[in-house]
C-alpha cells in the first residue's frame, strides 16, 4: 500500500472540513435604512441575504457599527429564514453618539461569523 505524505493528508484533511462547513456561505446585508426617532434614538432596518440551510446554518444577526469598529447594536435572529430570502428585520432603540456621522450594517451568520457584504449608512440629524 502506498503512503501519502503529512502535507497531502493535511490538505485532505481540510478540504473535508471546509466542503462540510456549508454551502450558504456568508451573510449579506443588501439594503439597509435608519431613521431617527423622536427621542433621539435610532431605528434601523436592515435587509439580509443567505441561503439559510435551517438551524445547523442561518444568519443569526447584524450589527451596527461605528467608524471605529464599536458595536453601537446587535439584533439576534433567532431563527433560520430558509424560504424568506431576502428578509427585513429591525433594530429599534439604538443610541449613536453624537459625533459619529456614519455607521455600518454588517450581518453575521451561524458558520462564518461575520464576513459578507455590508451597508454604510449617513446617520440623520
Amino acid at each position: 500500500m502506498k503512503k501519502l505524505s503529512l502535507g497531502v493528508c493535511l490538505f485532505v484533511g481540510a478540504m473535508l472540513l471546509v466542503s462540510g462547513a456549508g454551502h450558504a456561505g456568508n451573510a449579506d446585508v443588501v439594503d439597509a435604512t435608519l431613521e431617527r426617532r423622536a427621542d433621539g434614538t435610532f431605528t434601523v432596518h436592515a435587509t439580509v441575504r443567505h441561503g439559510d440551510e435551517g438551524w445547523d446554518h442561518y444568519a443569526n444577526g447584524f450589527d451596527v457599527l461605528a467608524p471605529d469598529g464599536v458595536v453601537l447594536g446587535t439584533r439576534v435572529l433567532a431563527h433560520p429564514h430558509v424560504n424568506e430570502q431576502p428578509f427585513t428585520r429591525s433594530l429599534r432603540g439604538l443610541n449613536v453618539p453624537a459625533g459619529v456621522a456614519r455607521v455600518t450594517v454588517r450581518a453575521q451568520d451561524s458558520v462564518h461569523g461575520q464576513g459578507g457584504a455590508s451597508v454604510v449608512l449617513e446617520v440623520p440629524r
